[in-house]
C-alpha cells in the first residue's frame, strides 16, 4: 500500500502548513527590509562588515531585517539587526547541503520549499538590498525585478550594494538586453546601485517621502 506521506496530496498539506506558519509568524512584524548576499562571505570581509553596519542602522531606525538565515552576508545582516533596536528575522531553507542557521535570529522559520520562502521575502518587505552573491542571490534579484516590471508588486526599492561587483551585469543589460529589445531602457530604473550605507538609507528615505508614510525614516 502506498505511503500517503509520500503522495502528491500530502505534499499539498506540507505546502499549506508552511504558508500558514509563515503568514502567522510574520504578519505583525512591521516595516521590513529583505537583505540578500553570498553565504561565502566571511566575517571581517568588506561586504560582510558592510552588511552588519547597514543592518544595524536599519534596525536602529525601526526596520525589521529579513535574511535567508544562513552564513555569510545573511549572518552579517542578522548580526547587525540584533545589535540594533529592531527584530532580526531568518527564513531558513532545507537543502541537501544543509544550511546551518546563524545565531543572530530573533525570529527563525525553516522552509522546505523555495517558492514559499521567496513569497515571504517579498510579501513582508518594503525593499530589497542585494549584496554580492551567487546563483541564489541572483535568483532573488531577478524575482524582484520581474515582479516589479510586471507590476505584480507596487513600487519597491531594489538596491544593489557594491557598484564594482554589479557593474558588469548592468553593462550587459545595456549592451545586450536593451540592444535586443528584451527589456526597455526604463527597466534599469527599477534598481539602484550604491557603495555606502548612507546611499542605501537615502534611497529608502526618498521612497518613504514620495510613496509612503508607513516606513521609518532611515537617515
Amino acid at each position: 500500500m502506498e505511503d500517503f506521506r509520500k503522495s502528491e496530496p500530502w505534499r499539498v498539506f506540507r505546502i499549506q502548513s508552511e504558508l500558514v506558519e509563515g503568514f502567522e509568524t510574520l504578519n505583525e512584524i512591521g516595516p521590513a527590509v529583505s537583505i540578500f548576499g553570498s553565504s561565502r562571505m566571511q566575517p571581517g570581509s568588506f561586504y560582510y562588515e558592510k552588511a552588519v553596519e547597514l543592518s544595524k542602522k536599519l534596525s536602529d531606525t525601526g526596520f525589521v531585517v529579513i535574511t535567508g538565515g544562513g552564513p555569510g552576508i545573511m549572518e552579517g545582516a542578522n548580526k547587525g539587526a540584533s545589535l540594533g533596536q529592531g527584530k532580526s528575522v531568518g527564513l531558513n531553507i532545507e537543502i541537501p547541503a544543509e544550511q546551518a542557521a546563524n545565531k543572530y535570529q530573533d525570529i527563525s522559520i525553516s522552509f522546505r520549499y523555495f517558492f514559499i520562502r521567496k513569497l515571504m521575502f517579498v510579501k513582508y518587505a518594503n525593499a530589497f538590498i542585494i549584496f554580492p552573491g551567487g546563483f541564489g542571490t541572483l535568483d532573488e534579484l531577478f524575482e524582484a525585478l520581474t515582479l516589479s516590471q510586471t507590476k505584480k508588486i507596487g513600487t519597491f526599492p531594489i538596491i544593489l550594494f557594491g557598484k564594482d561587483y554589479w557593474k558588469g551585469l548592468i553593462d550587459w543589460f545595456k549592451s545586450t538586453l536593451i540592444t535586443n529589445n528584451t527589456i526597455s531602457p526604463g527597466d534599469l530604473g527599477l534598481m539602484s546601485l550604491v557603495d555606502s550605507v548612507d546611499e542605501a538609507c537615502h534611497i529608502l528615505s526618498e521612497y518613504r517621502r514620495v510613496f509612503t508614510t508607513g516606513m521609518p525614516d532611515c537617515t
